[in-house]
């Protein structure tokens, strides 16, 4: 998600000297050196010489503590806008953990979490934000960052409905492959090359997809329009809805959402 953010703020004539990437992995950092930006395997040290006016924050819910913990100094010294992508970590523990190294101080950091998705890595990104304690000025440079990868940007004005993008758009590219693939498996099963099923249920799935998006129509009008009564739409659309796909979609998105909720509880206990 890192390398599509950075590739998205590029595309839109961010200076690449204005972008500095750390990352403790080496062989991490070598996709970066090919884009010619600054980039450490040391947050810290790599920081220091240089405040970060946007900090954003693409790690692993489970390491979030450690690096804010270890950057809380610089973050109190520099006030940047802390931007996360951590699924989960509440805007609160992030506030926490940045100020970690003087808890008493009085002006707290200026946070928004996102929750984007893999599409954006070529450019067709969704994402939802939230802001804590942030100015309107913040929330445009946030906004704006964004805009280089998603297609479509809300913001929620409840932290718990974080949980909710994460569920429907920040997984919800998983859920589609699964429904390729298993559109795929039926092709090859009936007898298609497998090649030959991956385009056709791919392209169908994109231009459903676009279908969606350059109409006012439902998504229940417009698969009502395409389901010709007795006809074969209506024998699969049948047979699905009869053996559960629709409850079956709705308890995994509640199962991320929960998750989501659930790590953010689980880590910021510890």
């Amino acid at each position: 998600m890192s390398t599509a953010m950075i590739q998205g703020l590029l595309n839109t004539g961010t200076d690449p000297n204005s972008i500095s990437v750390s990352d403790p992995s080496l062989d991490s950092l070598q996709k970066f050196t090919q884009l010619h930006h600054k980039f450490s395997s040391n947050n810290e040290a790599f920081l220091k010489p240089v405040p970060a006016q946007v900090l954003i924050l693409c790690v692993k819910p489970q390491v979030m503590k450690q690096v804010l913990h270890g950057l809380s100094e610089l973050i109190l010294a520099h006030r940047p806008l802390i931007i996360s992508i951590a699924a989960g970590i509440t805007a609160q523990d992030i506030s926490t953990w940045s100020i970690s190294s003087n808890p008493s101080v009085g002006t707290l950091p200026e946070i928004v979490r996102v929750m984007p998705n893999t599409p954006a890595l070529v450019n067709q990104g969704a994402s939802g934000l939230y802001a804590m304690n942030c100015r309107d000025e913040s929330k445009e440079v946030a906004f704006k960052l964004m805009q280089s990868i998603s297609k479509v940007l809300h913001w929620v004005d409840k932290e718990e409905l974080i949980d909710t993008v994460t569920a429907i758009s920040g997984s919800g590219p998983a859920y589609f492959f699964l429904l390729v693939e298993c559109l795929v498996d039926a092709g090859v099963k009936a007898g298609l090359d497998y090649q030959v099923a991956k385009e056709l249920a791919s392209q169908t799935c994109l231009g459903a997809g676009q279908m969606l998006m350059n109409t006012s129509d439902s998504p229940a009008l417009l698969r009502k329009k395409v389901t010709s009564p007795q006809g074969t739409t209506e024998a699969g659309i049948k047979t699905m809805e009869a053996n559960g796909l629709r409850q079956c979609v709705l308890m995994g998105a509640e199962a991320a959402r929960k998750r989501s909720e659930e790590l953010g509880c689980e880590l910021g206990r510890l």
